[in-house]
């Protein structure tokens, strides 16, 4: 695996630290968990809590430890010290107060890569604020243009701002790696559930600050084009379709047996088609209703015009593609059960998709770490007895 030898500490709640600490496991990395004496707070939160620490905790050690005493913070440096990278997404402020923070930590160890993702940025006036993916979504834009125009502003179904944050901080700390071997110096690292929710945005910002109307909630379709990402109702379920093109509406009006569709005064351009765009779908319901949404991909699809079938998570399940791409694992589990969970979604040659453990129980790993560490049975006793580890 790339990152053989690579050695994480990670110090994350949730899903945006540890996610992108959990790409690096699925790329090689040790990574080494530190949980407070009670566990990740996702653990805390019912079983969508749980998940969590399924989906982003997995081929990691958990060493829980109480930071705020001075035995569990002499341990958190010599895990450090062993370390290359240190990740961490707790509210603001809370590693400075710990004396564990990104300055404290390269200044004993320059060669660490250090990386924190906030909720708004450091730099700015909301930087003491807590931040959720849910208020990323609402400030940077999204909400406002998800949704229909006649109802409230819509967050996207998953915290998708959290997840891309772990990727995106993965990438991150993936160039400061490549920078490290070159210099051999390390890197502070920052980004923001913000900064990352306007980046995934970046078309339609980019349209917005080149002199384009604001944009609003318009529920399924594209403002500038038509028909794009058109959410049409088939005879057992809907299709989502795009064939704005000139050349593929014609196509399209062809295949669906309607050829003059293409040549009509209302639909014979991209603007005329966003201009009638409400008559555009009552034609889309009136050519693919009688279909089912399989029977639509497989027209659709055979004469190279965009479509996909609005699938329910079961639905997915059964899709033969997600089957083929070996997306879809069962992690082993120390109690000798499987727990499914999904795969890092890119390959490495013609390597097999890394699989690592299931996620461990809250400090799982104390005592074995500990021992590397050099500490004797007794000294663990002690520290467990102190309240310094679980």
């Amino acid at each position: 695996m790339p990152l053989k030898n690579v050695r994480v500490i990670d110090m994350g709640q949730y899903i945006a630290g540890p996610g992108a600490a959990m790409v690096l496991a699925e790329l090689g990395a040790q990574v080494i968990k530190i949980e407070p004496l009670a566990g990740d707070q996702a653990r805390h939160i019912g079983r969508y809590g749980e998940s969590m620490i399924r989906a982003y905790s997995r081929g990691k050690q958990s060493i829980a430890l109480d930071l705020k005493s001075e035995a569990g913070r002499d341990i958190a440096w010599r895990l450090i010290g062993g370390c290359d990278i240190v990740i961490q997404n707790l509210r603001p402020g809370a590693v400075e107060a710990l004396g564990l923070g990104p300055a404290e930590v390269r200044a004993r160890f320059p060669k660490v890569i250090y990386l924190s993702i906030s909720g708004f940025g450091d730099q700015g006036p909301s930087s003491a604020r807590p931040g959720y993916d849910i208020a990323a979504q609402a400030e940077s834009g999204l909400m406002s243009v998800t949704g229909e125009p006649d109802r409230l502003p819509q967050k996207v179904g998953v915290p998708i701002i959290d997840a891309a944050a772990a990727h995106l901080g993965a990438q991150a700390v993936l160039a400061a790696l490549y920078g490290r071997a070159q210099t051999g110096v390390g890197e502070t690292l920052r980004t923001s559930l913000l900064e990352v929710a306007l980046h995934l945005q970046a078309t339609t910002w980019c349209d917005y600050l080149g002199g384009a109307p604001e944009p609003t909630r318009i529920g399924d379709g594209q403002p500038n084009n038509a028909p794009a990402a058109e959410v049409v109702p088939t005879r057992d379920g809907h299709i989502v379709l795009s064939a704005y093109a000139d050349e593929h509406w014609a196509r399209f009006c062809r295949v669906v047996g309607r050829a003059s569709l293409a040549s009509d005064p209302r639909f014979c351009t991209n603007a005329l088609r966003v201009q009638h765009r409400g008559e555009l779908r009552v034609v889309l319901r009136e050519c693919l209703s009688s279909y089912t949404s399989e029977e639509c991909v497989a027209l659709l699809s055979r004469n190279q015009i965009v479509v996909g079938f609005v699938r329910s998570y079961a639905q997915v399940l059964q899709s033969a593609d997600v089957q083929a791409s070996g997306l879809l694992v069962d992690a082993p589990g120390a109690d000798g059960r499987r727990y499914p969970s999904l795969a890092l979604p890119y390959r490495l040659g013609d390597a097999p998709r890394a699989n690592p453990p299931a996620a461990p129980a809250c400090g799982a790993d104390t005592d074995r770490l500990l021992a590397e560490l050099g500490l004797s049975a007794d000294e663990i006793a002690g520290l467990r007895r102190a309240g310094a580890v679980a």
